[in-house]
Parts: C-alpha cells; structure tokens; sequence
C-alpha cells in the first residue's frame, strides 16, 4: 500500500435505501454519502492523489476559507499501487504535477477500506460499496 494522504469528512449514518443492517456509519472515499469537509479542489493545495500531504494543509484551508471543522472526521488514507480498468490492472500513482509527499501519522488504526472510481483522474469519484442508484 502506499500513502495517499489526508482528508476531513463528514460521515453519515447508513442510509435507509442501503440495506446492509450491520453497517452503521458510510465512511466512503467519495463524497457522494460522506462529504468532504470542502470544496477543496480551487484551493489548488491538495496532492496527486487529490488528498492532502498533512492535516495541517486541511487546518490552512479550512481556516482561509471560515469552514468549521467541527463534526468532521479526519482520515488518512493507503491506496494499492494498482488500479483495474475493467479489463487489467495497471501501474497507479499520484499525479506527478502535483506535489505528493504525504507525512503518515505514526499510528493508525484501520477503519474499513473502499473501492473507488477515478475516471476522471481529478479526484475520487464513485465508491461503488456505498454510492448505488436508490432503487424505489
């Protein structure tokens, strides 16, 4: 695994359409359940992997932009050096126009993992185990 880096969210309780009854809280990559804790991208800070390097980058923002941090949770993040695109898997890593050098935290704790869409290559987009069409 290697680091992606940081990033403050808002987690929900699982919502009713999922029918999952042991899961309790969406702890998503993506911030279609589990919003970021900004608009973060036009503050052009993030790294490669559209993360951040440090908490204190999110701390910066947050504070130049009067976002309350407050109810937020912080995460760090790992990702495999591997990526599938529906047919293979290929080499995966940060974009190189940014800077990534993510400090990890000296301790960790796992709270779950995530399988993410990244079509786009501008940020996570879908998390496939949390982010299903609402079916009536």
């Amino acid at each position: 695994m290697i680091p992606a880096g940081y990033m403050a969210k808002r987690v929900t309780k699982r919502p009713e359409w999922i029918k999952a009854s042991r899961v309790f809280d969406i702890y998503s990559v993506s911030g279609c359940i589990s919003k970021d804790f900004a608009d973060y991208i036009n503050s052009w800070k993030h790294n490669g992997f559209w993360f951040f390097n440090s908490p204190v980058v999110i701390r910066n923002i947050a504070q130049e932009h009067s976002v309350e941090l407050q109810g937020t949770s912080l995460f760090y993040y790992e990702s495999h050096d591997m990526e599938f695109d529906g047919e293979r898997w290929n080499p995966y890593g940060p974009e190189p126009s940014f800077q990534t050098c993510v400090i990890v935290p000296a301790t960790k704790q796992l709270e779950g993992f995530d399988v993410v869409t990244f079509s786009c290559r501008t940020s996570p987009e879908c998390s496939p185990l949390s982010c299903m069409l609402r079916v009536p």
